[in-house]
């Protein structure tokens, strides 16, 4: 690891000049200059004055995070194919997430699980087709690029009544899939 890249970085992240993060610090200016370009290196102590004075320690400063993937491609998404349905997980392990996007593919003549009350909530896009939502003791026709908004309160399922698939964008919070 290049510490003095990873310094320069961090001080420019939080919009100190040299003079200003070498004030904080109480090293010289012209150490900071060698120290980000790598021509010298601190010891433990100086590294943590630095680093207090930039907002973290010793641990934050090496830990090696590997970057959060923010973009889902065709290859990440994971199916699972049931005899009524095939849900397209399009977000992988968002389980551990606040909320579940997946893309649920309603057979002809099918219907989806039934979904028992819960804390939370739940949106749907219908992508193509048509699908009824049951909701409670309520009934909804959805059609195409209509959508629903439902608490988890009630049990709810959907159903599919034509003889064409039906692809629904379905999010939930908490994750429920």
């Amino acid at each position: 690891m290049e510490i003095g890249s990873k310094l320069k970085e961090l001080r420019l992240k939080n919009g100190l000049t040299l003079s200003e993060l070498a004030s904080r610090s109480e090293v010289t200016k012209g150490f900071l200059s060698q120290l980000e370009r790598d021509l010298t290196s601190p010891n433990i102590s100086t590294l943590e004055d630095i680093l207090e004075a930039l907002g973290t320690n010793l641990q934050e400063f090496f830990s090696e995070k590997p970057e959060e993937q923010i973009v889902f491609r065709k290859e990440d998404v994971f199916v699972d194919a049931q005899e009524n349905e095939t849900i397209h997980w399009i977000v992988p392990n968002a389980q551990k997430n606040q909320m579940e996007p997946v893309q649920l593919i309603l057979h002809p003549h099918q219907c989806t699980r039934k979904i028992e009350s819960h804390a939370g909530e739940e949106f749907g896009y219908v992508l193509f087709g048509r699908v009824k939502l049951h909701y409670g003791d309520r009934v909804e026709n959805i059609k195409r690029n209509e959508t629903f908004y439902v608490s988890g309160q009630h049990t709810h399922y959907l159903e599919n009544t034509t003889d064409r698939e039906a692809s629904v964008l379905w999010i939930s919070t908490p994750p429920i899939f």
